[in-house]
């Protein structure tokens, strides 16, 4: 089993949305990184509304952005640049949702698991 960088389970931890209507529980994240730098993170999620059964989602996360590349795989990364990406990888998570049912883009970017 490959160890978990600190960004990775920064990534890994389960949240609620800024304006607290939506929480995302992480049951999975698996991060792939490719040849030219750069890395697919794949979620698996719990989101749950109030007034709504949860629903079951894979999201999945092209990550071409190499700035923050020494980030997500340092055993030691920076706090704040982590910080920084973790609010990144929440911000571009949280758009997925709200614009999944209107955006063609973004509806490929997830789809729902039993």
């Amino acid at each position: 089993m490959t160890t978990r960088t600190p960004a990775e389970h920064a990534l890994a931890r389960s949240y609620t949305s800024g304006d607290g209507t939506v929480r995302f529980d992480v049951t999975e994240l698996t991060v792939d990184h490719h040849a030219d730098r750069s890395a697919t993170l794949t979620y698996r999620l719990a989101v749950g509304r109030k007034g709504y059964d949860d629903e079951c989602w894979v999201f999945t996360l092209p990550w071409s952005d190499k700035s923050f590349l020494d980030v997500l795989t340092s055993p030691a990364p920076d706090p704040e640049r982590l910080r920084q990406l973790v609010q990144l990888v929440r911000a571009l998570l949280e758009e997925w949702w709200d614009t999944k049912g209107a955006d063609r883009r973004s509806a490929k970017m997830g789809r729902r698991c039993s």
